[in-house]
């Protein structure tokens, strides 16, 4: 009998954990939706929050805050828990307090007998995708990490904003570390099918230092919204939505997600954010893109920043 049922658990209801959980009921993602929190009592008021507004919403999800027994048949696990990014500090800085965290997330999900999707929003997202797959013993394959989704989406909005087009017909990706070491791959950089170094070098409605800044903007985007805000979720609630959904729908979708490398790009053992094809059964497949010589290198680079600190907490 076919499956009817699409339920999603996600584990922490912090800013990110409902901004996620907010996207995916007005965008109908799931038809069961569970919050937990430490703080249960915290839990059960955004679920509750949440429903007062089901009349309005695309479908009629159930949503209710639970235990990690729920996690037995969901489809999928959402980890957002872990302390946040402050002012001044790089996602990195977070790691190892963030670590314990997710190893006992982890532990508490697969003794409930969970056997589907594990989708890591957590920061660092590419140290502890890892450590998610390392302590689940899942398949690489379903453990997918967040990646360089929001970055590429900022990457997409600036360039737009420079060009003044939508930002859907811009077609390019962030590569490597979801923070400071991410290369931007303008070497698959396209605006309407056309190569945004045409823009550059025939056009001139673009110059190379356009790009540094643009790349620049992107790298920066979460200080720059932290100094005014404290944190940053609705752009990762969207993107980790994004993600969720490719996966429960069977899209196939191509997306920048923290995904294990064995070989692609040159490199082995480690999760970090590449173009890959994502299914109902997790990352089907990993786009391996002819980047340029410079943007290989800054691609290494960043891996290594990510073993350096990966050997930190394993």
């Amino acid at each position: 009998m076919k499956k009817t049922s699409r339920k999603v658990v996600i584990v922490g209801t912090g800013f990110v954990g409902t901004s996620i959980a907010y996207a995916m009921i007005n965008q109908g993602v799931s038809n069961e939706l569970v919050l937990i929190d430490v703080n249960q009592e915290k839990a059960e008021g955004e679920a509750l929050d949440l429903l007062d507004g089901m009349a309005w919403g695309e479908t009629n999800v159930s949503v209710w805050s639970g235990t990690y027994e729920e996690c037995k048949d969901a489809d999928i696990v959402v980890v957002t828990a872990g302390v946040n990014q402050k002012p001044g500090q790089t996602r990195l800085d977070l790691v190892k307090t963030n670590a314990m965290i997710t190893r006992q997330i982890v532990r508490e999900v697969m003794d409930s007998g969970f056997d589907g999707i594990f989708v890591v929003a957590s920061n660092p997202v590419d140290i502890l995708t890892y450590l998610t797959w390392k302590e689940s013993g899942l398949p690489t394959s379903r453990v997918i990490g967040t990646g360089t989704t929001l970055d590429t989406t900022r990457f997409r909005k600036e360039i737009a904003l420079k060009l003044n087009v939508d930002p859907r017909s811009v077609h390019g990706y962030i590569l490597g570390e979801h923070g400071d070491s991410e290369v931007a791959a303008w070497s698959h950089t396209t605006v309407g099918g056309k190569p945004i170094m045409e823009y550059v070098e025939k056009d001139h409605r673009l110059e190379e230092k356009d790009l540094e800044i643009i790349a620049d903007k992107v790298k920066n985007a979460a200080y720059e919204i932290i100094d005014r805000k404290k944190a940053t979720y609705y752009g990762i609630g969207m993107s980790t939505t994004r993600l969720v959904k490719a996966i429960l729908n069977n899209e196939q979708a191509v997306l920048p997600v923290s995904s294990y490398l064995r070989g692609e790009y040159g490199e082995n053992d480690i999760f970090t954010g590449v173009p890959s094809i994502v299914g109902e059964n997790g990352v089907r497949e990993i786009i391996d893109l002819s980047i340029s010589e410079a943007e290989k290198e800054m691609f290494h680079r960043s891996v290594s920043e990510l073993k350096k600190v990966l050997e930190t907490v394993l």
